[in-house]
């Protein structure tokens, strides 16, 4: 077996190993940020469960930090006491960035992780089967049910050699996406195998895992090694390693292989991670911003190269130089050792150990600027500016290009960049708050800004309704709920949110939706790729958008739309979403009864041009189940009359 496989058959609980069939695996852990961790809490107290089942669940405050006025406080207040009542760990603000945070003082090897945020998959560094989910299978799995999921295919990304200096674990995943795009990974685990990789820390081999879910993966996985004993002991916790690692003989299957020695320093280009050149192909573009940070680089060891760089010398006068620590262990070691030091002389700002810029909460760029940074994303608009560039690159890359002005190759720096590691990391778990005892006696403080969320409707025999919009290929879910400082502390107000919902694909959209009292949505490929956001879906609920018309969808976001009761309908021939458009009225005659027969087809009839054509709808029993009663809730609910 591969690693994969390995830990997949640990924790199943339904189905078998086929890949393309639904399997229901067991929850070890979980994890939720403050974004999407209000909604997911909401949804696990509905259900009326007193404390949470899994081994550990952690609610991470690290997304809406910037306090504008009173909504992101009274949120961080309701996860705090909500944490309390039912048995959740509690990292506070300034603790740090929760990926960062859970693989130095929570993961293990060989646990299953799921989280409310697409990132998760960073835990794969570990050795874990980390998996991103919407909120409510996350609250479903801190309830002790199983997580369900369409059993991946596993590919065998074969590493040898090893990364050249100034050529980091940035560029291996950029070059992955480079070759596959961000649809390579749809259906599929990315398993590094090979000589190359005990060359690759910990924190390289999160950079890499976190950044897989770039390509639509399920999740990424390392083996757990020496390297991973290395580091588990340097951060106290040697007594959670176990070993893991794919038998001799094992099967996958597709291989990709990368040469790390062959590697050069690697950029995305606007607006899509998948757009890659290398640094010397993109040649020397000129730089006013520079950001460093994100739950993708943000490691002592990143953050330690970075000060190399930096040291003795000053940013560029044209460049704003930004740095944001992963966590508060990295900061304290940079005070400690004087890397901080030489970074604030070179000219760089410190911001909290927080998301902070990589979700568009705070530092937008200028207009028209061009913004070198360390995240995972640069979709169009994200960074706050939606006529800027960003640009993303590896932590070297970056601090080089902050020298200079202009994007610049690391590997002519004046630096030594061969950083060692910790023997011991300063850790101090003082702000990852335990629950204490029972908690039921904690009171559970509800903001103002706090509303119900919207449930669906059993599903009727006959929809009917316009096509509100149509829209193309690679739609994200910051396309359909946008995600920025004005619009993060309203995480847990969908009526609000509703008022932006698709608003930067059309303005007109939420107050069109709302006049022709619902409707269905029109869609290319890889509709909703992106962010794990439940509120991609809520919102359109919300709206009463019925059904989403799509010729492929990303995985988390097609789970979310069923959790809420949507159709998630593909083309059987793409051809077909040219003759729709926006506008047409369409109506599927028949439905319900379809799904309660097992269809996988559903004929959707053009009312306003006069045709019918057939449209997937292959779901699983348990989603058909899910989309008859309206959605997980009410299947909980309804089952647990039963």
């Amino acid at each position: 077996m591969n690693v994969t496989q390995k830990l997949l058959s640990a924790h199943l609980v339904l189905g078998d190993l086929t890949p393309g069939r639904e399997i229901a695996i067991r929850i070890d852990q979980t994890l939720t940020q403050d974004s999407t961790g209000t909604m997911a809490y909401l949804q696990f107290e509905a259900m009326g469960i007193p404390r949470v089942k899994t081994e550990k669940s952690v609610a991470y405050i690290d997304h809406n930090t910037l306090q504008t006025g009173f909504e992101n406080a009274d949120d961080h207040r309701y996860i705090t006491t909500v944490a309390a009542r039912h048995g959740i760990y509690l990292s506070k603000p300034g603790n740090g960035i929760c990926h960062q945070v859970h693989l130095e003082r929570v993961g293990k090897p060989g646990k299953t992780l799921l989280g409310s945020d697409s990132h998760t998959p960073t835990g794969g560094a570990l050795g874990m089967l980390a998996i991103g989910a919407g909120g409510l299978d996350v609250a479903v799995a801190m309830g002790g049910g199983a997580y369900y999921l369409s059993c991946p295919r596993v590919v065998n990304v074969r590493l040898t050699g090893r990364l050249s200096r100034g050529v980091a674990a940035k560029d291996v995943i950029l070059e992955l996406l480079r070759r596959l795009s961000v649809k390579g990974g749809v259906g599929k685990v990315m398993e590094y195998t090979g000589d190359g990789v005990k060359t690759l820390s910990i924190p390289e081999r999160a950079t890499i895992a976190n950044m897989g879910a770039e390509l639509g993966a399920t999740t990424s996985v390392f083996p757990s090694d020496e390297v991973t004993r290395a580091f588990l002991e340097a951060q106290g916790r040697g007594g959670d390693y176990a070993p893991l690692a794919a038998d001799p003989d094992a099967a996958y299957d597709e291989t990709v292989e990368i040469d790390l020695s062959a590697l050069e320093p690697m950029v995305a280009l606007p607006h899509m991670p998948d757009n890659v050149k290398t640094v010397a192909e993109a040649g020397p573009v000129k730089v006013d911003q520079v950001c460093i940070g994100s739950c993708t680089n943000s490691s002592y060891q990143d953050m330690m190269r970075v000060a190399a760089i930096l040291r003795g010398k000053t940013v560029h006068p044209d460049v704003s130089l930004v740095v944001a620590p992963g966590s508060r262990q990295v900061l304290s070691m940079l005070s400690q050792n004087g890397a901080l030091h030489d970074m604030i002389e070179a000219g760089a700002r410190i911001c909290e150990t927080a998301c902070g810029f990589c979700i568009g909460m705070g530092q937008s760029p200028c207009t028209n600027g061009v913004s070198v940074r360390t995240n995972n994303r640069n979709f169009f608009g994200r960074s706050g500016t939606k006529s800027a560039g960003i640009y993303l690159v590896s932590c070297e890359t970056a601090a080089a290009t902050a020298l200079t002005g202009v994007l610049t190759d690391p590997r002519g720096v004046d630096a030594c960049l061969d950083v060692p590691l910790p023997q011991r990391y300063a850790f101090n778990d003082n702000l990852l708050l335990a629950p204490d005892g029972e908690g039921q006696e904690t009171q559970v403080v509800r903001g103002p800004n706090i509303q119900p969320f919207p449930k669906a409707h059993a599903l009727e025999e006959r929809l009917e309704g316009r096509v509100l919009l149509k829209m193309e290929d690679n739609i994200t879910t910051d396309h359909i709920m946008p995600s920025d400082s004005s619009l993060l502390p309203f995480r847990s107000n969908i009526p609000k949110l509703s008022q932006h919902c698709l608003a930067p694909v059309d303005p007109t959209f939420p107050q069109r939706a709302r006049e022709a009292g619902g409707g269905f949505l029109l869609a290319g490929q890889n509709y909703g790729q992106g962010s794990s956001r439940e509120h991609a879906a809520l919102v359109p609920l919300y709206l009463k958008v019925r059904g989403v018309l799509a010729k492929s969808f990303a995985r988390i976001h097609r789970a979310n739309l069923i959790n809420n009761g949507i159709l998630p309908l593909e083309f059987v021939d793409e051809a077909d979403y040219d003759r729709f458009s926006q506008e047409d009225v369409i109506a599927l005659e028949g439905v319900a009864q379809l799904l309660r027969d097992g269809a996988q087809r559903v004929p959707v009839t053009n009312l306003t041009r006069g045709f019918t054509v057939e449209m997937r709808l292959e779901v699983t029993p348990r989603q058909r189940d899910m989309l008859l009663e309206g959605g997980l809730i009410r299947m909980i609910a309804a089952n647990a009359e039963k």
